[in-house]
């Protein structure tokens, strides 16, 4: 008798938006140097995903700090 094989569950993600846009930035060796320690380090494939999700991580935790409040911190603080 012969097993069946178990297919493995389709996993189904989100259809991003093509990228068609395209940034280039500067490094010096010591800064290219070390982001590739780093991707290396952490077995990072992907490095432009990384970055990008790196640069958009710090910008969302920026904006969600500087959200408009109806008073200043000092306000809310007395």
């Amino acid at each position: 008798m012969k097993r069946k094989k178990k297919s493995k569950p389709v996993v189904m993600l989100p259809q991003a938006a093509p990228r068609t846009e395209r940034v280039v930035t500067f490094l010096s060796k010591e800064e290219k140097q070390m982001i590739e320690n780093y991707l290396d380090k952490y077995h990072i494939a992907n490095r432009s995903r990384w970055m990008r999700e790196t640069l958009l991580r710090n910008i969302f935790q920026n904006l969600e700090l500087d959200y408009p409040t109806l008073f200043d911190e000092h306000d809310m603080r007395r």
